[in-house]
């Protein structure tokens, strides 16, 4: 059996719908849970303020790494217990280098001594190299004047 009352004409009902459809309101969604309220704010520990050293507190600091770690102290051990990082360590090591090396110059510097016997070397040098220059300068001389014809 057939239902009659289904059997009216369909597309000019699709047509009206297409034109009766008007932009449609969206729906409010609804509102999500609230999240967890935030927990009071702990005291947290102040982040470690940069500090700045003297250069005589981090030649003092890198002797005393040195000197732990020659009496057998590891060097990580050494350097936790001076207060610094490992990276601080390598850094003031390497701009310390050539400061040492100026250290070690002026070490080598000679005595008041010394340095006056080695100055009193370099004038004796000194004369010697003259003496021999004026020596040549005078044989150079005297060729000329013989090849020229005015000995």
């Amino acid at each position: 059996m057939v239902d009659e009352s289904n059997a009216g004409p369909v597309a000019p009902a699709v047509v009206a719908d297409a034109e009766v459809k008007a932009p449609t309101v969206k729906k409010p969604s609804s509102s999500r849970p609230q999240k967890a309220p935030p927990e009071p704010a702990q005291p947290k520990m102040p982040a470690a303020k940069r500090r700045g050293y003297t250069e005589q507190e981090r030649s003092e600091k890198l002797g005393l790494i040195e000197t732990q770690v020659s009496e057998g102290n590891t060097l990580k051990e050494a350097i936790k217990s001076a207060g610094i990082s490992e990276q601080t360590y390598y850094h003031w090591k390497g701009a310390a280098k050539p400061a040492a090396q100026k250290d070690i110059e002026r070490t080598r510097a000679l005595s008041a001594g010394d340095e006056l016997a080695e100055l009193v070397q370099l004038e004796e040098e000194n004369q010697r190299l003259r003496k021999q220059l004026a020596e040549k300068l005078r044989t150079e001389n005297a060729e000329l004047r013989r090849r020229l014809g005015l000995d």
